[in-house]
């Protein structure tokens, strides 16, 4: 549930420690300029100019080194109030050469505006801050050395309000990442020397008011991209058919002459996206005349087609073919060339490519077993990969010594992020040692059930007896294999979040895969073995009896920051709460929570357990049918004082949901001014409308579920 930027500035682990040192007689300053310099680039900017600069003259000396002040990361820095923005501006602004305040939605556009103070500026990201046109004219007119740009367009935008000296600033950009919320070309037009091009369609089909948004809207507006030094074209649409419109009137101006340096063209959208004949001349044209390093198309333009035979790569680094009906044999001969090396690739994306490891997709059922000599020419071909997704498919492995997905797997020694379905780690025969699932319906009340003691003795130790990941298991093998993984997912072949983007809830899901009935504690627990661990995603896991592994994963996974439970355990039945409650008293460091499980019951016991998590930042409940005692969240948010981000979605009344909002923002917002909270019922008829007031940051990165491995390119955006 993280983005690429998330430890930037709230990792001050290393500053907590010489604190402690200082209060034990150890003297701090005592250490070189290097230590602490390092010690002190994990300080937040703000409080690193406006406090800790100023304790002593070496300590001041050493906060306006040019390695602290160059770079200043103010994303995620949610005690950056309106104050502090100003006051750092004022303090260092002429210094600052590259500046990131993405995602700092509570800050107004008055405070946004005092960026135009660094005159250096050669970089900025101003991703999810409020901004007018007038406003971004005026900044943008001082920043003559600018270079790259991220920004808003949202309703109101009007480019005809950019000056003259805005629009020179423009035409040197040569990195422009856009994000829209409304039909518009926004500034592509004015930059000129593009070379990076990033757009994120998030355009709602309809208007507050119910009127119908279309892409004609943006007839009359300047519409000629210059696209002719362009080297990185991508673009990710959230649902919906205006997105697709208005992208299609980006794309046209490419097919008509397709940039000779472009080397990574990207394209992420979710269901069906029709190709039209300019699509199919810009295919052709690149086809021809470039040669890729990262690539990814949709579906329906990958889909029964040749496309891949006849594209040129040099030495790719990233493939994405989401959701494609590609088949392992085209996998082998279009894409890896019968097996030639690919070294150079680091991240393959293949969630939903239900057909990817076996040889003919036209004869075969989702549920039949691999082919592993295709995943094993993979692996082979591609011993260099950081980030593999095989996620959403039927990836069931058949008897074979080492022939199994596990134990091929377990040569990529250089993956950091694995994103697998659940039942492509289970065993390729029954497990005659595991004991049956239904008794799941029955182990433990609702809840935390009758009240007793719960400690870690109460669950049964994942490193004995049949609790234990047996050294047999091909999963506790592959992660022994992995030491040095920091993000893992095991998803649900057949898991849908009861929340998704734009529609209302899920009411009902599909059943898991047959054969995830044999995954359950004893592989949760192999997951303890990952020291690394700070990403973790479990959906949909139906053998949960008690949760035992997740004490093993709290006690050995200190590093980890983010977690995301769906449905463990059988339907109906909450049964890994006390096992959860002790987890969460180990994890010192975890930032996100989110939770999605029917019938859970919210109450203080659960609060009380999660307020053993001093780091936690952001929390996300999805519960149908779901219950909460409003007391016992008000408490929890009083105990946590850096929770920034409460979203609740349960069964509770739309009366209760609201007077708990209202009691917590009345409460708590006037000291945390990053504030979001969002309580209402899952299943309410006005969800979207809700949902679309959710600062971006929040809603893609924990909010909404989804797959996050190999998601984009590594480093697409600094």
């Amino acid at each position: 549930m993280a983005s690429s930027g998330e430890d930037i500035s709230n990792d001050d682990d290393d500053m907590h420690l010489a604190a402690a040192g200082m209060a034990d007689g150890v003297h701090l300053l005592g250490f070189s300029d290097e230590i602490l310099l390092h010690i002190l680039s994990h300080v937040p900017s703000t409080d690193l100019i406006l406090n800790v600069r100023q304790t002593c003259r070496k300590l001041a000396a050493l906060c306006l080194d040019k390695s602290l002040i160059h770079t200043v990361l103010l994303q995620k820095d949610y005690q950056a109030s309106e104050d502090k923005v100003r006051q750092l501006v004022k303090e260092i602004g002429r210094e600052i050469q590259q500046l990131s305040m993405a995602g700092c939605y509570w800050l107004p556009g008055s405070t946004v505006e005092h960026v135009a103070r660094c005159r250096s500026l050669v970089k900025v990201n101003l991703s999810g801050c409020r901004l007018t046109s007038l406003r971004l004219s005026k900044m943008l007119s001082a920043l003559q050395h600018l270079r790259s740009l991220a920004i808003d367009v949202s309703p109101g935008f009007d480019a005809s309000q950019l000056s003259s000296e805005c629009k020179a600033t423009l035409s040197r950009v040569r990195e422009l990442k856009q994000t829209l919320f409304t039909p518009s070309y926004g500034v592509v037009p004015c930059c000129t020397s593009l070379e990076k091009l990033l757009l994120y369609f998030e355009i709602l089909d309809r208007t507050r008011e119910g009127a119908i948004l279309s892409g004609q809207l943006m007839v009359g507006q300047s519409n000629v991209p210059h696209y002719q030094n362009l080297r990185v074209f991508y673009a990710r649409l959230a649902p919906g058919y205006i997105n697709q419109e208005v992208v299609r009137l980006y794309l046209a101006v490419l097919s008509d002459r397709t940039p000779q340096n472009l080397h990574a063209f990207l394209i992420s959208v979710p269901g069906s996206f029709a190709e039209s004949g300019a699509t199919k001349n810009l295919l052709d044209s690149m086809a021809r005349n470039v040669a890729l390093d990262a690539l990814q198309l949709p579906k329906s333009w990958l889909n029964g087609s040749s496309l891949l035979q006849h594209m040129k790569f040099n030495n790719p680094f990233y493939f994405s073919f989401s959701r494609c009906t590609l088949s392992g044999g085209h996998l082998i001969q279009q894409v890896i060339n019968g097996g030639k090396d690919l070294r150079s690739l680091a991240s393959l994306n293949l969630s939903g490519c239900v057909h990817c490891l076996s040889p003919d997709s036209l004869l075969r059922k989702a549920e039949d077993d691999i082919d592993s000599s295709i995943l094993e020419t993979l692996v082979a071909s591609c011993c260099n990969l950081r980030h593999l997704n095989l996620s959403a498919a039927h990836h069931h492995s058949s008897e074979g010594l080492g022939r199994h997905l596990c134990q091929l797997l377990a040569r990529l020694r250089h993956l950091r992020s694995l994103s697998l379905p659940v039942c492509s780690v289970a065993d390729s025969a029954p497990r005659a040692d595991r004991a049956p699932a239904q008794p799941a319906m029955h182990a433990v009340p609702r809840g935390f059930g009758k009240k007793v003691r719960v400690g870690v003795q109460s669950c049964p130790s994942p490193f004995s007896g049949q609790a234990g990941p047996q050294p047999s298991s091909v999963f506790w093998s592959l992660l022994k294999n992995l030491p040095f993984l920091e993000h893992l997912e095991l998803i649900g072949s057949n898991f849908s979040s009861a929340m998704p983007r734009n529609e209302p809830a899920i009411r009902n899901s599909l059943p898991p895969c047959s054969r995830a009935q044999s995954v359950g504690d004893s592989e949760v627990a192999a997951i303890g073995q990952l020291a690394f661990l700070r990403h973790l995603t479990l959906a949909q896991l139906p053998s949960i009896l008690t949760g035992s592994g997740l004490v093993s994963i709290g006690l050995q996974c200190q590093q980890l920051r983010s977690l995301s439970l769906a449905n463990l355990g059988m339907m109906g039945k909450v049964v890994y709460m006390p096992a959860l409650s002790d987890m969460l008293k180990h994890c010192k460091r975890l930032r996100d929570l989110r939770l999605e499980q029917p019938y859970f019951s919210a109450n203080a016991q659960f609060f009380q357990a999660l307020s053993q998590c001093p780091s936690l930042q952001r929390l996300c409940l999805v519960s149908r049918s779901g219950t909460l005692q409003p007391d016992a969240v008000l408490a929890f948010m009083a105990r946590c004082l850096h929770v920034v981000m409460c979203h609740l979605f349960t069964g509770e009344s739309l009366a209760t949901c609201k007077n708990l909002q209202q009691s917590l923002l009345r409460s708590f917002q006037a000291e945390r001014p990053a504030l979001n909270v969002v309580i209402f019922p899952l299943l309410h008829e006005g969800l979207t409308d809700v949902i679309r007031d959710v600062p971006l940051v929040h809603l893609d990165e924990i909010t909404l579920f989804k797959s996050r491995v190999a998601e984009e390119p590594p480093n697409l955006w600094w």
